[in-house]
């Protein structure tokens, strides 16, 4: 069968930079192929999609050598329009592909420049909104829908047209766990019933593995390091030598003590055979003691029977009761559009609520202006477009500090600091706009924990990152958590935050506040889980196929022995 993509001894060197970001890649890819493309930031997997779909040249300069032919085409000589009309792409950063002034012209957009009858237009459009679940969003703005909501569209926009090759850059960043299946689910069934060639370029690995992949190619250092069948990968130790995060299903298998075999399916937990590691997994559940739970007591936020609505008799927020006390790490979990965001901008005084109190250290908080606020309570936006002011990196993270009059010298030290934990350093006298949309969100974090506030409030802090930034920020976090004191509250998808980094969730669903436990207990609550469009843990699924009746307890044990782990090898105490 001839490839329909093929990379031969491929080099790609941006214009900007001393060092390619592509080297020697030698890839094929074939008709009706399903392929997953993991590895650390600034891998090169981006720049890959960007070759394909020609957005290098044509929008990112730069030299290459080898040869690349998509479709019998070649990307630099048929340019980003003739491409367009044999791979669709959905970008990383969504409100860069945005071009209708509502959700139904957007999807339309490709239609209409192919001259598509009006009445097909209109039949093609609702199918597509439909199969994503945007249809009652078509005559609404892009600009005000929700992260995951604006993924969908993205999707929608180019499932409509008929193209050979789906490219899907981080399609689970913005999604709820629910939606993110779905997601999955519907590009694998597109796949199946078009024969289209799919290439997903994703961090979270055990979500795309929900359905099969014909191959999982791990990008280090701008070269191929693994081309390999899923069950065949989870086999070898790449994943973990190049800091991308296992399934939590194989990590538990892994502590205790199993060898993974490719013949029991690892890389589905749906399809695992996990007889050869019941033995194992059951005793390491059984030796495992978990500590106890801290007590705290001093309320540092306390929301009070909280409304919120944008316009009256549409509630966004009902009946919201929840208090956050000095010194832990939270999550708040749910569905996208259930009113996460809405809340912590609430918080920061940027909408007033219609009913109910808020009170930071006992004392009505609505008597302090939103810059006000700013000092106790720092705020990290989900999207880092909209918090960005600076051209440049090292003054957009020292802009809170010269506003407050900070020495310069003072600046430096901090500014230097929270760079350094971002993993943003090396490119602190970089322009922002040479950042990838991960980076971005990066450079946020550091503009925020540069100020040192009480309370921080991150809206979806690891989306787009790479395990290991996900990591270093992160311990980061629990480190100012721990040793300064500072209240953690993470608005999140990421089931594995949830798990590893707090020891509270608050789940909210519909506006309501639907639970406030912890979340072993919640991601093994199917009810909860479903009513939240949240995932149930892996590690739920491994402990029933190892017949170990309390999932939640292993869950407990799972995350226990994970922090002992990194606690240790950080050198902590």
């Amino acid at each position: 069968m001839t490839p329909i993509i093929e990379f031969k001894n491929y080099t790609f060197k941006y214009r900007a930079q001393a060092e390619p970001t592509l080297l020697d890649i030698n890839l094929k890819i074939y008709p009706g192929e399903k392929v997953l493309i993991v590895g650390p930031s600034g891998s090169g997997k981006s720049t890959l999609a960007h070759c394909i779909n020609g957005l290098v040249p044509f929008s990112y300069a730069g030299e290459s050598s080898g040869t690349l032919t998509v479709k019998d085409l070649n990307p630099t000589k048929t340019g980003i329009f003739g491409m367009s009309k044999v791979v669709g792409t959905v970008l990383q950063d969504t409100d860069g592909q945005f071009i209708g002034l509502t959700v139904g012209e957007d999807i339309a957009f490709a239609l209409e420049n192919d001259n598509v009858e009006q009445s097909e237009m209109f039949t093609r459009v609702d199918d597509v909104a439909k199969e994503v679940d945007v249809k009652s969003l078509l005559k609404q703005a892009p600009s005000e829908l929700s992260g995951g909501q604006k993924q969908r569209v993205s999707m929608a926009g180019v499932m409509v047209d008929d193209v050979d090759i789906l490219l899907f850059d981080e399609p689970l960043a913005n999604l709820d766990p629910a939606t993110g299946k779905r997601a999955i689910a519907l590009i694998d069934e597109i796949q199946k019933k078009n024969n289209t060639t799919v290439i997903i370029i994703e961090h979270r690995l055990e979500d795309a593995l929900y359905r099969e992949a014909d191959r999982v190619i791990v990008f280090a250092e701008g070269r191929i390091i693994a081309d390999a069948a899923p069950d065949e990968l989870m086999t070898m130790d790449v994943l973990e030598k190049e800091g991308i995060r296992e399934p939590l299903y194989l990590a538990a298998m892994k502590h205790a003590g199993c060898e993974i075999l490719k013949d029991t399916h690892p890389a589905m937990i749906e399809r695992l055979d996990a007889n050869p590691y019941k033995e194992k997994v059951q005793g390491w559940f059984e030796k495992v003691e978990l500590p106890v739970r801290e007590l705290r007591d001093h309320a540092l936020l306390e929301i009070k029977n909280l409304d919120f609505s944008y316009d009256a008799g549409k509630p966004i927020l009902k009946n919201i009761n929840f208090t956050l006390y000095e010194g832990e790490m939270v999550s708040i979990v749910g569905k996208n559009g259930a009113g996460k965001t809405t809340l912590s901008n609430i918080i920061c005084g940027f909408y007033q609520p219609g009913r109910g109190e808020i009170l930071y250290d006992g004392e009505d908080l609505t008597k302090y202006s939103v810059k006000e606020r700013g000092e106790k309570i720092g705020l990290v936006m989900q999207n880092p477009n909209q918090m960005i002011s600076k051209p440049m990196i090292f003054d957009e993270v020292a802009l809170g500090l010269r506003v407050r009059g900070a020495a310069e010298d003072e600046i430096k030290e901090r500014v230097n600091e929270s760079l350094k934990i971002c993993g943003l350093y090396p490119m602190r006298n970089w322009p922002v706009s040479a950042l990838s949309f991960g980076q971005k969100k990066r450079v946020t974090i550091a503009s925020i924990l540069v100020m040192n506030p009480k309370l921080i409030i991150l809206d979806e802090p690891t989306a787009g990152q790479d395990y290991r930034h996900y990591t270093e920020i992160m311990e980061f976090l629990r480190k100012l958590n721990r040793e300064q004191g500072i209240t953690i509250v993470m608005i999140t998808h990421d089931m594995h935050l949830m798990l590893e980094y707090t020891d509270r969730a608050i789940v909210i669903a519909d506006g309501e506040l639907l639970a406030d436990d912890t979340p072993a207990k919640i991601l093994t609550n199917e009810e909860i889980a479903d009513r939240a469009y949240l995932k149930k843990t892996s590690l739920y699924d491994l402990a029933v196929k190892c017949g170990i009746g309390d999932a939640s307890a292993f869950a407990e044990c799972f995350i226990h022995y994970e922090r002992e782990t990194k606690r240790k090898e950080s050198g902590g105490n």
